[in-house]
């Protein structure tokens, strides 16, 4: 297949969520996070350039459509400041709820997490510790927007995130296991008997934090201490930043 304006076009327009949602499809960049993600999701389109298909061509599955562009074709699809040789095009799954074998292992709950690369480097942090399954409330942020996928460095390939009512889901895992959530006026994290292998950590939004009704399914408040403690330091840390402190401390 050769690269046409039509497709052209319609790569270039994935970086929007009213075309991706419209078209079905999104955008994966650079090498490592498309040679993570090529064995996960069904690929529509792999535009690269000849050097790196020649480079790479053992590692592209049979049956997918490969398509040789020229750089200056790339930077005109691409969605990032530095443009990389290859752009996957895959479709998007169907969302899917949580599958029951998740609840008996530890869980990230994101509260309207709105950054794209909170989101992305949350997932990437999952996936390091070993989180395989993240619940989001509707309103964050999409997780196959491009500055997304990009953050997740291909970890968007083993870690799945569910977008659904959180406060509903919360309060119905909440029956059977502990909901952990990040307050200031919350027991220090070092110093809590925490139940490391199973629950769900419940991170914030980043300027208003967890709100009223998610918080009120949280079972166990918990605060990350400042060093030295009485003194001035800064109002909060990143939702990021808090995330891997938090799976850090559970993992440990």
């Amino acid at each position: 297949m050769e690269l046409t304006a039509a497709l052209r076009k319609d790569v270039a327009r994935l970086a929007k969520t009213k075309y991706r949602r419209e078209l079905g499809l999104f955008v994966a960049e650079g090498t490592k996070c498309v040679l993570d993600t090529l064995p996960h999701f069904r690929c529509r389109h792999l535009l690269a350039t000849d050097a790196w298909l020649t480079e790479h061509s053992a590692a592209v599955p049979g049956g997918v459509d490969a398509v040789c562009v020229k750089a200056a074709d790339i930077e005109r699809m691409s969605s990032l400041t530095s443009p990389q040789p290859v752009m996957a095009v895959y479709e998007i799954p169907e969302d899917s709820p949580l599958p029951a074998e998740a609840e008996n292992h530890l869980l990230v709950a994101l509260d309207r997490v709105q950054d794209p690369g909170n989101l992305g480097t949350i997932i990437r942090l999952c996936d390091w510790f070993g989180v395989r399954h993240i619940l989001a409330a509707y309103d964050t942020a999409d997780v196959f927007s491009p500055k997304v996928v990009q953050a997740t460095m291909g970890a968007i390939s083993r870690v799945q995130v569910h977008y659904c009512d959180l406060a509903a889901e919360l309060s119905r895992l909440g029956a059977t296991m502990p909901v952990y959530g990040t307050f200031l006026d919350g027991d220090n994290l070092y110093r809590c008997d925490l139940q490391r292998s199973r629950g769900v950590i419940v991170m914030g939004n980043e300027g208003r934090g967890i709100c009223p009704e998610v918080e009120a399914t949280v079972s166990h408040r918990l605060l990350i201490p400042s060093y030295p403690p009485d003194e001035p330091t800064s109002e909060s840390l990143n939702v990021a930043m808090a995330t891997a402190i938090m799976l850090a401390e559970f993992r440990r």
